[in-house]
This record gives structure tokens, sequence and C-alpha cells, in this order.
């Protein structure tokens, strides 16, 4: 069985410094801003889903039978790390998706001992063992990139992946098959 490798990073995940945003009890910090973006109004609307993605705008559109009944907030990847650009089809759904490139080194007890690794670049302390970034909602599109729930800094700050807010994830796929298609522009 092949290992399907994933990029991003910085997803939040409980006892490490991911907490917060859609993941935890309060805001990450008093910068984040605040969504007052994100919508969903595509309950009861039929038609082919479509996802139209800006990154320049750090927003994704959501459209069935042409319609657009969803606005996302997103962060998307950094300079060095970019979201690749294109036309593209979901390619796979994973609800309870892990990271296997990004997450935390932990000891036996599960504390965190090195947080927001990367397993190609950080070497693992000895007695550890690599805990990956939960992705919930994951929809990959192409390689290890792919749309899903994660913490929303207010700016492009992912590996390459394509982040929103958790209730947006989950309408996104609820609404998608693989297939469905993914237009990526500047």
């Amino acid at each position: 069985m092949a290992a399907i490798l994933v990029g991003c990073e910085d997803e939040p995940y409980a006892g490490t410094q991911y907490l917060g945003g859609v993941y935890g009890p309060g805001a990450v910090s008093s910068g984040a801003p605040q969504d007052s973006i994100s919508y969903w109004d595509g309950d009861g609307v039929s038609g082919s889903p479509s996802i139209k993605i800006r990154l320049s705008e750090q927003k994704a559109y959501f459209y069935k039978g042409g319609e657009l009944v969803g606005v996302s907030q997103l962060s998307t990847g950094r300079e060095g790390t970019s979201t690749p650009t294109g036309s593209f089809k979901v390619i796979q759904k994973s609800k309870d998706h892990v990271s296997n490139l990004y997450g935390d080194y932990v000891d036996a007890d599960g504390n965190v001992v090195v947080p927001n690794v990367g397993v190609k670049t950080d070497p693992k302390p000895p007695g550890t063992t690599f805990r990956g970034a939960p992705m919930p909602y994951f929809m990959r599109v192409v390689g290890g990139v792919g749309l899903h729930a994660g913490y929303l800094p207010g700016y492009a700050a992912s590996h390459g992946c394509i982040r929103m807010p958790e209730f947006m994830a989950e309408n996104f796929f609820n609404a998608v098959s693989n297939g469905t298609p993914v237009t990526i522009t500047n």
C-alpha cells in the first residue's frame, strides 16, 4: 500500500500550538480576524456543484447548477509553498484526514515534545513518535493539495492546501463528489 503525502501545515490540534480558531475553546490570538465573509445557502439547491478559488482574494465560491450558493474565507499556500493554479477535480474525499507530513513529535503519553514539525525537515527526538495534524473534511484536488477545515490567520499561510472554516468545509464536503470541478486562479 502506497502512502499518500499531504502538503499542509499549521493545522489546529488539541494540546499543541495549533489549538484555537475553529478547533479550540477560543481565538488563537486577538490578531486573528473575525470571519464576516463565509456563508452557505446551498441546502435544497439542485444542480451540479463546482468550486472557484481566487487566491488573490483568499476566497472560495461554491456553485450549484451555475448559481452561487456559498462563499468562504480561505488561507492558502504561502510564498515558497504556493497553492497551484489551474483546472482540477476533486479526486479524493476523507472526512477525518490526517497529514502524514506535518504535525507534532509526541512522547509515549501523547505530550507534545516538538510542535509544528515537518517529517522531511525536522529530526525526530529519541523516544518520540509523529502525530499528524488533522485536516477534517479533506477534498484532494491535486498531489498533496486539498481543501479542508483549518486555521485562518487572515493571509496565505499553508504549505499549499486550501483551509476554510469548519462549517464551510463540512458544507463543501457534503455537496461535492469525486469529479467535482475546482478552478484555482490568482
